[in-house]
């Protein structure tokens, strides 16, 4: 037989290649003393606080964090019929319409502003991004003793002057002033996070589909090209940015606790809870259990959310259950099939 037809010779393959990865010796004591800390860490100071908490949810304890008298359910009825929580969470409800619908249209616009400008973006970004570092307890001390002290020397009132508007005092008492400081403060320190989550999106969006539109006659850069493509690219960005701003309105805190302090008419859940739980009373279960009643309630909000408007930007089943639901306002709910036919 020929040398061009002879079989090849067989290449011995190592025994340890065949079946797959393998442990790398000698690592195991270098892994132990690298995740030990983080696995003391994670039982310490959450899993243990958290299995305490509902512990503690279902007993009297007051003023002591130990569980005196078994009362089950008592406290998280009380939370029902709380006049006072649930004017907490009529504030929250309100803090939420104002600052999430202006926090997604700013961060988006100034997504859009950033991703079309041709030099210069790594410094817009970081500009816009840079109050993110900032602590809330320093921003709100800013806002409450510079911007908005209800001083004629206060920036915000020398700036009313300039325009023939007297100086406002109740900048921190009265309604609605309180939710242009509360709203103002929150929407500088986050929306540059959620800025640079939809410059992503739009970086991710395919030039070609822009390319495309414009060969089918929409202008560049106008607001049918952004109204046809980029929104509805940015569908799955838009969901999660929605999901994070309500979940942090929830955890509201510092600005409320700063600024307004132990008012009952600009007191977020949190605020209430934490009066509760480290007030004078130093209820530690009925704390416990109001801190257990709104992580249910966000986490219902946050099912809903997605319920209605999904993640997956080719999931059309939200979009489907919305058609749904506004079809039954106006007329017979109809088969799933014949709604959609029509």
């Amino acid at each position: 037989m020929s040398a061009r037809t002879a079989a090849p010779a067989a290449v011995p393959v190592d025994r340890a290649a065949r079946s797959g990865p393998t442990r790398i010796r000698g690592n195991g004591l270098a892994f132990w003393l690298f995740f030990t800390p983080f696995l003391v860490g994670l039982l310490v100071f959450t899993v243990l606080p958290l299995i305490w908490g509902a512990t503690l949810s279902l007993f009297e304890a007051r003023g002591t964090v130990l569980p005196t008298e078994f009362i089950g359910l008592d406290n998280f009825r009380g939370f029902l019929v709380d006049t006072a929580f649930l004017q907490s969470l009529r504030t929250f409800i309100v803090f939420a319409l104002c600052i999430v619908p202006v926090t997604m249209a700013a961060s988006l616009a100034l997504a859009v502003l950033v991703n079309g400008l041709p030099r210069f973006q790594a410094f817009f970004r970081s500009v816009f991004f840079l109050p993110t570092a900032c602590s809330y307890v320093v921003a709100c001390v800013v806002w409450r003793l510079s911007l908005f002290n209800g001083l004629e020397s206060g920036v915000v009132n020398q700036m009313l002057g300039l325009v023939g508007i007297d100086a406002i005092s109740q900048w921190l008492s009265a309604s609605p002033y309180w939710w242009i400081v509360l709203v103002s403060v929150r929407l500088w320190l986050q929306v540059g996070f959620y800025m640079l989550l939809f410059l992503a999106g739009l970086q991710a969006i395919p030039a070609q589909l822009y390319e495309a539109a414009a060969v089918d006659g929409l202008s560049p850069g106008g607001f049918s090209m952004f109204r046809l493509i980029t929104l509805p690219q940015l569908r799955t960005t838009s969901a999660a940015v929605l999901l994070l701003l309500l979940i942090a309105a929830f955890q509201a805190f510092d600005e409320f606790y700063n600024l307004t302090g132990n008012n009952p008419e600009t007191r977020p859940p949190l605020v209430y809870l934490y009066n509760v739980a480290l007030g004078p009373q130093q209820d530690f279960g009925r704390g416990s259990a109001g801190a257990l009643v709104l992580t249910a309630i966000m986490v219902l909000a946050g099912l809903l959310q997605t319920w209605l408007i999904g993640f997956g930007s080719d999931d059309d089943t939200p979009r489907r259950r919305l058609g749904r639901l506004r079809r039954r306002g106006g007329r017979p709910a109809s088969r799933p099939d014949q709604g959609e036919a029509a």
